[in-house]
């Protein structure tokens, strides 16, 4: 039975992707660096999770020296995230299409909501006070990038997610909308739907449980809900018990 709904960050509840390109860019800037990721720059660094991340691999593969150790690229970040706050808070960034009408329904049905994702806490926090104001009281679990020893694809947000929702994987569907997102919940034993977002569209999503366009946009028709969410998630685990270790690659309308 579904009892839990995790969410990723950056692409699933919002568009934000942009917004942090632009915040890395003014960071670079304000450095006095001559570093500049465009789209195309951008969307390969996404297959490296954790902002502090991309930076070193960024210096490390393309840049034309070495120019921060371990510490000075946390300083770094730490303006880019200051900077992303400021922009979320100005460019009045909204929530994707549905997102809002489901975790209210969510939360009336009595699931159990969590966040899982491999950005700052800082940044989960300026996004939904920007888009859902100072309280924001759906979430029962929130676990960020830096609480965890490894971010996605490795497990480790959603295995400490379902510690702080108390619930077993079987009992949670993950939403998500990268490759690297559908990974680690899976790896961490949860069903996942899939909502490619403007970076990640065009990704392997072939063992999520669903790939939608849009929570407005049900591919059996009408939004998708708790009840369909029930159901898709049903249909999954009784696929799972009659065939041991398959995973189910659509959902039947």
């Amino acid at each position: 039975m579904l009892r839990g709904l995790i969410w990723d960050v950056d692409g699933t509840l919002a568009e934000t992707e942009e917004v942090h390109r632009t915040a890395f860019n003014l960071a670079f800037a304000e450095a006095g660096l001559d570093w500049h990721w465009d789209r195309q720059t951008y969307a390969r660094l996404l297959a490296v999770s954790g902002g502090k991340e991309r930076i070193s691999h960024f210096q490390n593969s393309s840049a034309k020296e070495v120019v921060y150790d371990a510490g000075g690229i946390a300083t770094l970040h730490d303006r880019k995230t200051l900077l992303y706050a400021e922009l979320i808070s100005s460019e009045r960034i909204q929530l994707r299409p549905g997102v809002r009408r489901l975790l209210e329904e969510a939360a009336q049905a009595g699931l159990r909501l969590g966040i899982a994702t491999t950005t700052s806490a800082a940044n989960v926090r300026a996004l939904l006070t920007s888009t859902m104001g100072a309280r924001t009281p759906y979430w029962q679990a929130m676990v960020c990038g830096d609480d965890v020893p490894r971010k996605k694809p490795a497990p480790d947000v959603y295995v400490a997610a379902l510690a702080q929702l108390e619930l077993p994987a079987s009992e949670c569907l993950a939403i998500e909308d990268s490759e690297n997102g559908l990974r680690a919940a899976l790896a961490a034993g949860i069903a996942c739907l899939v909502i490619p977002s403007a970076y990640t569209d065009g990704q392997n999503f072939r063992e999520a449980l669903a790939v939608i366009e849009s929570l407005e946009k049900d591919p059996c028709g009408g939004s998708v809900n708790v009840v369909k969410l029930r159901d898709w998630h049903s249909t999954h685990e009784q696929q799972k018990k009659a065939v041991k270790n398959n995973v189910a690659s659509s959902i039947l309308c």
